[in-house]
């Protein structure tokens, strides 16, 4: 039997929707150590409060009425939206006032701002194609938001000769979601979803270049574990 187009777009759409749930759920370590110590310690819900923007506009883009035959996409972000949630709340629990003021403010600017967006793509804009426009935009700057948030870790392992702070496993699946994306974009051509997960593939496959060349100067001793920034997919 000989694959279409479609069908192989698909599989490739559920190998990416398996790696991207390790990429959502590769910050699990942290928050179980925020649970266990009931301290966030010097850990931040910025990139979470971030990645629920992310995910809530990629449902919002694979809706039936903005991009149809999208549900690959609208499931793994779905799953993500869970997650993050999650995450935030053990902030909300175990953080600082500081930490609860900025979690629950964000949330509310985010809320505000999808609705904003929903109005505007549901009351002015009338096909699939002029909507999937619209939403896709707002899609792919919150999507290389989230793909560059590791900078500053990336930045710190060239500073310090150190990947402590930036696991391999992390790394790779950051690379291996962002091939499987542009793949399943190309497949079907997809702008907005090809551009988000190209850029995570570069920077993905970057973070693997510093880790090939910084993990033998890595310190061994007093190791701890990462403070992951969580990314996102689609």
């Amino acid at each position: 039997m000989v694959m279409n187009n479609e069908d192989i777009r698909t599989i490739i759409g559920i190998i990416g929707n398996v790696i991207s749930f390790f990429l959502f759920i590769s910050p699990a370590p942290t928050i179980w150590r925020i649970f266990k110590n009931k301290s966030v310690e010097e850990f931040l819900p910025d990139p979470y409060i971030a990645c629920v923007m992310n995910c809530l506009l990629w449902i919002f883009y694979g809706m039936p009425f903005n991009h149809p035959d999208s549900t690959l996409v609208v499931t793994i972000n779905a799953t993500g939206l869970v997650l993050e949630l999650i995450y935030l709340t053990s902030f909300l629990i175990y953080g600082k006032n500081s930490h609860r003021k900025k979690i629950i403010a964000w949330l509310a600017i985010e809320l505000v701002g999808l609705g904003a967006i929903a109005g505007l793509d549901l009351g002015f804009f009338h096909t699939h194609a002029s909507r999937s426009n619209f939403v896709g935009i707002f899609c792919v700057v919150f999507g290389i938001i989230m793909y560059g948030s590791p900078l500053t870790i990336m930045w710190k392992v060239i500073r310090t000769k150190s990947v402590e702070y930036m696991p391999f496993p992390l790394s790779l699946a950051a690379f291996l979601n962002g091939c499987c994306w542009t793949t399943y974009a190309l497949l079907k051509f997809d702008l907005f979803i090809l551009i988000a997960n190209g850029t995570g593939a570069v920077l993905g496959l970057t973070q693997l270049i510093l880790y090939a060349c910084f993990w033998r100067t890595t310190p061994r001793k007093n190791e701890r574990p990462p403070s992951e920034v969580q990314l996102q997919n689609v």
